[in-house]
């Protein structure tokens, strides 16, 4: 974290916290029926301390130094997931949380996915399972679904990709 000296466009000059990142990718995997009317979502259940358990999310990863947000994300669904991708279309980017860090998030789909063996880091603790479209959407409407890139994504690809 560091403290900048910022002038406003008001031309107020203050002292703001910044974290800085250097970004990430996070992917929605579909499994079969990926076209059809209830296409199946490949979600992972992973630990996160500082939300006092484990959530449910989509695989996710900082981009590693020179890496392509894309690339990122095909390394993150093998390693969190176990699966490669046949294809990956972009859906967009996001700012995190403006208010104290430049992180990016670039979205993801993956499509055409073939298993493959996970490679968890030591401090991943995760679990996959799939579910079709229509009970993901069920729970992010009921809460069970928090996370915010895993909710963008997944009601950017419901609301922009699939329905047409």
């Amino acid at each position: 974290m560091t403290i900048d000296t910022v002038r406003t466009p008001r031309g107020d000059v203050i002292e703001l916290e910044m974290v800085r990142h250097p970004g990430a990718s996070a992917v929605v995997p579909l499994l079969e029926n990926a076209d059809g009317d209830d296409p199946v979502v490949l979600l992972i259940r992973q630990y996160r301390w500082a939300a006092g358990g484990t959530i449910w999310e989509i695989p996710a990863g900082v981009l590693e130094p020179g890496e392509d947000p894309a690339d990122c994300a095909r390394r993150e669904l093998e390693e969190e997931a176990g699966a490669t991708a046949g294809s990956i279309e972009k859906l967009t980017s996001i700012w995190t949380t403006p208010g104290f860090t430049d992180e990016v998030i670039h979205l993801f789909v993956a499509k055409d996915l073939t298993p493959v063996p996970t490679r968890h880091q030591a401090d991943e603790l995760i679990e996959t399972a799939a579910r079709p479209l229509s009970s993901v959407m069920s729970m992010i409407r009921d809460g069970e679904i928090r996370d915010g890139k895993s909710i963008v994504a997944l009601l950017y690809l419901a609301g922009f990709v699939l329905i047409r």
